[in-house]
């Protein structure tokens, strides 16, 4: 797993993190700076047709919010959706070194592009590590219950990692 100091992160591991933990509490510190795109967070404040997600975003004030929108390259703009895009262009134009992401697509073409990447089972297993959540295997069914998808080779993964099994 990638250890940086900053990581640029997307949409869907701050809901999966929201939906097993209940807030983002568990992520602050485990980064000098968690860095979300303007982008990233007009999607989360959509917030669907349930509204998820949006009071625990504005509840971690901690998280730096990049407040300029980001022009990605061609490319990863007619690859990804904005968010994604967005997350690995601030990546490359501000030099830091991984992001979080969780779509294969979009894990794909940051490799691509020279970044390490995370994603959601990535930060729940250091925030684990770090001592910031209890079991990995609650927080993964509460994941799984609020409908995040984790294949079950990648939960296997997880709780073998977290040492829960």
């Amino acid at each position: 797993m990638p250890n940086p100091a900053r990581l640029v992160v997307n949409t869907s591991p701050l809901l999966a993190c929201i939906a097993g933990c209940g807030s983002l509490a568990p992520l602050q510190g485990l980064y000098d700076e968690l860095i979300v795109p303007k982008e990233v967070a007009e999607e989360i404040e959509t917030g669907g047709p349930q509204r998820f997600g949006i009071a625990e975003f504005h509840a971690a004030t901690w998280l730096r919010r990049w407040p300029a929108t980001v022009a990605p390259l061609p490319l990863v703009r007619h690859s990804l959706d904005k968010g994604e895009a967005a997350v690995i262009q601030l990546a490359l134009d501000e030099r830091i070194g991984t992001v979080c992401i969780d779509e294969p697509m979009g894990r794909r073409l940051a490799r691509l592009c020279g970044l390490p990447v995370t994603g959601s089972v990535g930060l729940l297993l250091r925030a684990k590590r770090e001592g910031k959540i209890g079991s990995l295997r609650e927080t993964i069914d509460r994941m799984r219950a609020h409908g995040i998808w984790l294949s079950d080779a990648v939960v296997v993964f997880a709780l073998r990692e977290s040492g829960e099994i």
